[in-house]
């Protein structure tokens, strides 16, 4: 079965958790912004972390159904109905056959994960479903979703527990959900942790200061590859050449102009910038939330107190997905 796109957004794409282990060919890792985010979308609904969702970036997005399908979705404060019934965050609901699913972005910007279940059916490119927007391959045609749109469902597996339905018969979302804080990302001034980078000491002891004292103004200049900053000048105490070296999604490079760029998901696989710090895995999904306008700050953390941070929100995780196959029971 199938879902229609009725009204596509600014910028939808299908992804997924992405094609890791092609870095060493130029294959950037690629997929959901917020990772994290859909594998809770993917589990409320009862599919494998490994399930292609949509990742919804301004605008809105209206798709009709085929058949009854459970759906949840997690990330910025989007607006979210089926027909007039409103779908909280991190909540899943049944959409009817025939019905119509909406999703409005909110103003400010933000982007928004969906998660239905049996998962987006696209070919598999290198392993992943993601659509790599730069190299027009994986997801639809590799590129982003376009009004009129057709996308194949893949064949879902037992249903999570039926939400409730109201006396009008119209699909209500089920009284239980996903941790607030998985489940929407609200605005404000984030502070992302972050660890010395390779090339901390390349910089100066008052650029070291401002990275983690100041505050930084997202640009114009960002998208899917990098979140670019204004703000204090981090300026390096060495100014000789570097050989390109890798960078992952989080990585902070500063180019000559001294203003720091955070690499997203879609980067490059290596760069030639001196790299200051790295966002922690964690604060990632934060880092994900940034558009033109928004203000950031940073703080250090140890690579332990990173790592820590990782292995409790994947303990929690574990422990969600044993809550969720209580109510299917």
């Amino acid at each position: 079965m199938n879902i229609r796109v009725e009204s596509a957004g600014f910028l939808s794409s299908v992804q997924d958790l992405g094609r890791p282990g092609f870095r060493q060919s130029g294959v950037p890792l690629g997929g959901a912004l917020d990772s994290h985010a859909l594998r809770v979308a993917n589990a409320l609904v009862g599919n494998g972390d490994e399930a292609a969702g949509l990742e919804v970036t301004f605008g809105t997005l209206r798709l009709s159904f085929a058949d009854d399908r459970a759906i949840a979705w997690c990330g910025a404060p989007f607006s979210v109905r089926v027909g007039d019934q409103p779908i909280p965050a991190g909540r899943v609901a049944e959409v009817r056959a025939g019905r119509e699913l909406t999703m409005i972005a909110p103003t400010s910007g933000g982007r928004a994960w969906l998660a239905i279940s049996g998962g987006i059916d696209v070919p598999l490119v290198l392993g992943s479903r993601a659509t790599d927007l730069r190299g027009n391959f994986g997801g639809l045609e590799g590129r982003a979703l376009r009004d009129g749109d057709m996308i194949g469902l893949g064949k879902e597996a037992r249903l999570p527990s039926r939400p409730p339905q109201s006396n009008g018969g119209l699909e209500t979302a089920a009284p239980w959900g996903a941790p607030a804080g998985w489940a929407a990302l609200g605005k404000g001034e984030p502070i992302l942790r972050v660890v010395r980078g390779t090339d901390w000491d390349r910089f100066t002891a008052a650029a070291q200061r401002s990275l983690v004292s100041g505050r930084f103004t997202v640009t114009r200049d960002s998208d899917r590859m990098g979140v670019r900053l204004e703000g204090p000048e981090l300026e390096r105490c060495d100014h000789g050449d570097l050989l390109s070296e890798a960078v992952a999604p989080g990585t902070i490079q500063v180019p000559p102009n001294g203003k720091p760029i955070v690499l997203l998901n879609d980067c490059q696989t290596v760069g030639g910038y001196p790299k200051i710090a790295h966002v922690t895995t964690v604060d990632l999904p934060l880092a994900a939330q940034l558009f033109p306008g928004d203000t950031v700050r940073f703080g250090e953390v140890t690579l332990a107190e990173a790592q820590m941070l990782l292995r409790e929100r994947e303990q929690d995780f574990a422990r969600f997905r044993v809550g969720l196959s209580l109510h299917r029971r």
